[in-house]
């Protein structure tokens, strides 16, 4: 049975965090499974369709995680190679651990080279850097010697999710990936994406994809998410725009795909 997810729009600048709170813990009670939060650190432009963020994910996370029981948490998706992948993993593991194991890792090696730049990150070996961090942080998780002592141990499994749509990134799922995320995919091109994930991974990988209903006639949508169902999608993470209307169409989307 596919698992219906929700991405909360965290990039609403003028947001007052019990908003944000609000719908989280709506998303709970409609009986979505997981609950994603996008990251940017200094986007060039100004939020809407294509930058999202404001409040920092990780942090958001550990204040709505207290404020739920059940629903899981994730960053959808946190852009790696900007940051320490030591620090990530302390925070991935500490969240994980104080909100009763509901944390996702959703990692990507990012697109925009000007947040690149602002943040004085180098965006030409993103894709290597990013690599390089994922095999720190699952050694970390796994428990390996890496200099000192990392803590919190997993108690449970911590998922990473990648994201993405390109050859690397899906060869990085492959090799790294406990679930999978794409973006703006058919059914045929779902398909053939997980094909290929798993005729290279090393372990079991969860798939699914993002989609969005911002307003509107919502019929286009279902036949949208049913398409992917039937492509094989575990996981359909769904958007809603801006905080304006979000929470009236989560409870539509619910009543028509969940009850």
């Amino acid at each position: 049975m596919v698992e219906l997810q929700v991405v909360l729009p965290d990039e609403s600048a003028t947001m007052p965090p019990e908003r944000l709170t609000e719908l989280a813990v709506a998303a709970e009670e409609l009986g979505f499974g997981t609950a994603w939060l996008p990251d940017h650190l200094l986007p060039p432009g100004e939020f809407g369709p294509t930058y999202g963020g404001v409040y920092e994910p990780l942090v958001t996370i550990g204040f709505l995680a207290a404020r739920t029981r059940r629903i899981r948490f994730g960053t959808s998706v946190l852009v790696l190679p900007m940051r320490s992948p030591y620090v990530v993993a302390k925070q991935a593991a500490t969240l994980h651990r104080l909100s009763g194991e509901r944390v996702l890792l959703g990692i990507g090696a990012g697109w925009a080279e000007a947040e690149f730049a602002a943040v004085g990150a180098s965006y030409s070996d993103r894709g290597r850097r990013t690599d390089e961090s994922l095999e720190i942080i699952r050694g970390l998780f796994a428990g390996e010697d890496r200099g000192g002592v990392f803590e919190p141990k997993l108690r449970a499994p911590l998922p990473i999710m990648i994201g993405g749509t390109t050859g690397p990134a899906l060869r990085r799922v492959a090799r790294y990936g406990d679930e999978w995320q794409g973006l703006n995919l058919d059914g045929p091109a779902f398909a053939a994406a997980v094909a290929r994930i798993r005729a290279e991974a090393v372990r079991p990988v969860k798939v699914g994809t993002r989609l969005h209903w911002p307003a509107g006639d919502l019929n286009p949508t279902l036949a949208q998410a049913n398409e992917l169902i039937d492509a094989g999608a575990e996981t359909l993470a769904f958007s809603f725009g801006d905080e304006e209307g979000c929470l009236n169409r989560m409870t539509i989307l619910a009543e028509a795909l969940i009850r």
